[in-house]
Parts: C-alpha cells; structure tokens; sequence
C-alpha cells in the first residue's frame, strides 16, 4: 500500500505532530512498508490454527496455602492506641 504526502499530512493531524516535507517523504516509506507487512501477515491462512493466550504451555505453579506466620492481633491491638472490640478506632476525618 502506498500513502501520499495527503495521507501523511492527516496522519500527522491526527497523531499532533509537526511534519517538514523531507521527513513527510521518509515516513510515508516507512509507513507504506509497515502497510505493505500488515497485509503480507492478513494473508496467511490461519483457519486451522487455535488460538493462543501464551506462546509457551506452561502451567502456574501455585504455593501450597499454608500460614506462614503466627496471630499476633492481641499483641499489635495491645500496642495501639485505641481499639474497640477487636477494631481499631481511629479519628473522624469526614464529618
């Protein structure tokens, strides 16, 4: 697919960017490439193919759901300054 300068003078538009003519010339290439290997991967056949969320089969290795560390609520409630019935209470900040 090949872009002229129109198509690359609105692509600039869109994407807010000045462009001089001589780099107007050197991205309409690059981009009509780009276009050119869009449609080269448009036209391989991949009827047959599943698709893939992950290109490796691997499975997720999960921990085993054990505790790793003791209850200390008594001891970290005993320490701060206010609680109430197992909360801790804290000042009002919305009124």
């Amino acid at each position: 697919m090949s872009l002229d300068s129109s198509d690359i003078a609105k692509i600039a538009h869109l994407a807010r960017i000045a462009v001089t003519p001589e780099e107007a010339a050197e991205l309409g290439g690059s981009l009509s490439g780009i276009l050119d290997f869009v449609e080269q991967m448009a036209a391989v056949d991949t009827s047959d193919l599943s698709p893939m969320a992950h290109p490796l089969h691997m499975a997720q290795r999960l921990r085993a759901d054990a505790v790793s560390e003791p209850n200390q609520r008594e001891h970290f409630q005993s320490i701060a300054p206010a609680t109430q019935n197992g909360l801790y209470l804290v000042p009002r900040v919305i009124e």
